[in-house]
Protein backbone atom coordinates (compact mmCIF):
# COMPACT_ATOMS: atom_id res chain seq x y z
CA UNK A 1 0.00 0.00 0.00
CA UNK A 2 1.28 3.37 -0.97
CA UNK A 3 1.89 6.46 1.17
CA UNK A 4 -0.76 8.15 -0.37
CA UNK A 5 -3.68 5.39 -0.03
CA UNK A 6 -2.51 5.20 3.69
CA UNK A 7 -3.30 8.84 4.86
CA UNK A 8 -6.61 8.14 2.55
CA UNK A 9 -7.82 5.29 4.66
CA UNK A 10 -6.94 6.66 7.82
CA UNK A 11 -10.27 9.20 7.06
CA UNK A 12 -13.78 8.35 7.34
CA UNK A 13 -15.35 8.62 4.49
CA UNK A 14 -17.44 11.19 3.92
CA UNK A 15 -16.12 13.19 6.73
CA UNK A 16 -14.89 16.31 6.47
CA UNK A 17 -10.92 16.38 6.05
CA UNK A 18 -10.43 20.48 6.13
CA UNK A 19 -8.16 21.34 9.09
CA UNK A 20 -9.55 23.09 11.82
CA UNK A 21 -8.97 26.92 11.63
CA UNK A 22 -6.60 27.67 14.54
CA UNK A 23 -8.26 30.45 17.12
CA UNK A 24 -5.99 34.22 16.86
CA UNK A 25 -4.97 34.40 20.47
CA UNK A 26 -7.80 37.75 20.61
CA UNK A 27 -10.42 35.28 19.65
CA UNK A 28 -9.42 32.93 22.70
CA UNK A 29 -8.88 35.76 24.70
CA UNK A 30 -12.60 36.63 23.96
CA UNK A 31 -14.11 33.02 24.51
CA UNK A 32 -12.05 32.62 28.15
CA UNK A 33 -13.90 36.07 29.20
CA UNK A 34 -16.73 35.05 28.30
CA UNK A 35 -16.39 31.69 30.51
CA UNK A 36 -15.29 34.50 33.26
CA UNK A 37 -18.31 34.66 35.62
CA UNK A 38 -18.29 37.68 38.40
CA UNK A 39 -18.19 36.55 41.96
CA UNK A 40 -20.98 36.59 44.03
CA UNK A 41 -21.61 38.91 46.33
CA UNK A 42 -19.57 37.82 49.96
CA UNK A 43 -17.68 35.12 47.93
CA UNK A 44 -14.09 34.55 48.57
CA UNK A 45 -12.48 32.32 46.70
CA UNK A 46 -9.86 29.67 48.59
CA UNK A 47 -7.06 31.97 47.05
CA UNK A 48 -8.14 35.65 48.13
CA UNK A 49 -8.27 33.89 51.96
CA UNK A 50 -4.98 32.63 51.75
CA UNK A 51 -3.61 35.72 50.14
CA UNK A 52 -5.20 38.26 53.02
CA UNK A 53 -4.00 35.78 55.76
CA UNK A 54 -0.78 35.59 54.82
CA UNK A 55 -0.46 39.10 54.50
CA UNK A 56 -1.83 40.12 57.54
CA UNK A 57 0.52 37.34 59.03
CA UNK A 58 3.40 38.81 57.59
CA UNK A 59 2.95 42.28 59.50
CA UNK A 60 1.88 40.39 62.33
CA UNK A 61 5.23 38.63 62.44
CA UNK A 62 7.29 42.17 61.34
CA UNK A 63 6.22 43.47 64.06
CA UNK A 64 6.56 40.97 66.46
CA UNK A 65 10.30 40.18 65.01
CA UNK A 66 10.66 43.84 65.78
CA UNK A 67 9.87 43.18 69.55
CA UNK A 68 11.47 40.05 69.95
CA UNK A 69 15.09 41.80 69.19
CA UNK A 70 15.85 40.27 65.79
CA UNK A 71 18.05 41.74 63.75
CA UNK A 72 19.01 42.06 60.02
CA UNK A 73 22.10 41.90 59.11
CA UNK A 74 23.52 42.31 62.82
CA UNK A 75 21.54 45.57 63.36
CA UNK A 76 17.96 46.52 64.13
CA UNK A 77 15.43 47.40 61.80
CA UNK A 78 13.97 51.10 61.98
CA UNK A 79 10.85 50.78 64.00
CA UNK A 80 9.13 53.29 61.11
CA UNK A 81 10.05 51.09 58.45
CA UNK A 82 8.76 47.83 60.28
CA UNK A 83 5.49 49.93 60.81
CA UNK A 84 5.19 50.92 57.36
CA UNK A 85 5.23 47.57 55.76
CA UNK A 86 2.90 46.13 58.55
CA UNK A 87 0.38 48.79 58.15
CA UNK A 88 1.00 48.30 53.84
CA UNK A 89 0.64 44.68 54.46
CA UNK A 90 -2.51 45.15 56.58
CA UNK A 91 -3.83 47.64 53.97
CA UNK A 92 -3.40 44.87 51.10
CA UNK A 93 -5.03 41.95 53.45
CA UNK A 94 -8.22 43.73 54.18
CA UNK A 95 -8.10 44.98 50.11
CA UNK A 96 -7.96 41.61 48.88
CA UNK A 97 -10.22 40.69 51.66
CA UNK A 98 -13.10 43.09 50.46
CA UNK A 99 -12.02 42.10 46.41
CA UNK A 100 -10.26 45.29 45.60
CA UNK A 101 -8.62 45.01 42.25
CA UNK A 102 -5.58 47.55 43.45
CA UNK A 103 -4.69 44.99 46.64
CA UNK A 104 -5.06 41.88 44.46
CA UNK A 105 -2.89 43.49 41.94
CA UNK A 106 -0.24 44.87 44.31
CA UNK A 107 -0.13 41.72 46.13
CA UNK A 108 0.62 39.77 42.51
CA UNK A 109 3.79 42.43 41.95
CA UNK A 110 4.99 41.20 45.22
CA UNK A 111 4.22 37.19 44.71
CA UNK A 112 6.02 38.06 41.73
CA UNK A 113 9.05 39.49 43.13
CA UNK A 114 9.25 36.94 45.63
CA UNK A 115 9.27 34.09 43.12
CA UNK A 116 12.15 35.81 41.10
CA UNK A 117 14.04 36.01 44.14
CA UNK A 118 13.40 32.58 45.32
CA UNK A 119 14.58 31.60 42.21
CA UNK A 120 17.47 33.48 41.92
CA UNK A 121 18.64 32.55 45.56
CA UNK A 122 17.84 29.00 44.66
CA UNK A 123 21.21 29.37 42.20
CA UNK A 124 23.41 29.88 45.09
CA UNK A 125 21.78 28.08 48.00
CA UNK A 126 24.70 27.04 50.14
CA UNK A 127 23.01 23.72 51.80
CA UNK A 128 19.55 22.07 51.56
CA UNK A 129 17.79 24.12 53.68
CA UNK A 130 18.38 26.83 51.50
CA UNK A 131 17.22 24.55 48.51
CA UNK A 132 14.06 23.36 50.53
CA UNK A 133 13.28 26.82 51.67
CA UNK A 134 13.49 28.36 47.81
CA UNK A 135 11.64 25.45 46.00
CA UNK A 136 8.79 25.58 48.56
CA UNK A 137 8.61 29.13 48.34
CA UNK A 138 8.61 28.96 44.81
CA UNK A 139 5.97 25.92 44.68
CA UNK A 140 3.50 27.50 47.14
CA UNK A 141 4.10 31.20 45.76
CA UNK A 142 3.73 30.19 41.97
CA UNK A 143 0.62 28.75 43.05
CA UNK A 144 -0.87 31.15 44.34
CA UNK A 145 0.03 33.59 41.89
CA UNK A 146 -1.49 31.31 38.95
CA UNK A 147 -4.95 31.26 41.29
CA UNK A 148 -5.00 34.93 41.97
CA UNK A 149 -4.66 36.06 38.10
CA UNK A 150 -8.38 34.15 37.67
CA UNK A 151 -9.13 35.47 40.83
CA UNK A 152 -8.43 38.89 39.31
CA UNK A 153 -10.28 38.22 35.92
CA UNK A 154 -13.39 37.23 37.83
CA UNK A 155 -13.10 40.57 40.11
CA UNK A 156 -12.75 42.85 37.02
CA UNK A 157 -15.47 40.87 34.91
CA UNK A 158 -18.86 43.33 35.07
CA UNK A 159 -22.06 42.12 37.04
CA UNK A 160 -24.87 41.41 34.34
CA UNK A 161 -26.84 43.87 36.42
CA UNK A 162 -24.58 46.89 35.68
Amino acid sequence: MGRRSRKQSLTEPGADSTPKKRLSSAERDDIARAELKPLSPGERPLPVKIAAGLAAALAVANVLSYFAGVEVQGQKPALTGVLIFALLMLLAAWGMWTLRYWALLGFEALLAMTLVIAGLSLMVAGNVLAVVLCVAILIAGGWLFWKLIRVLGRVKVPSPHG
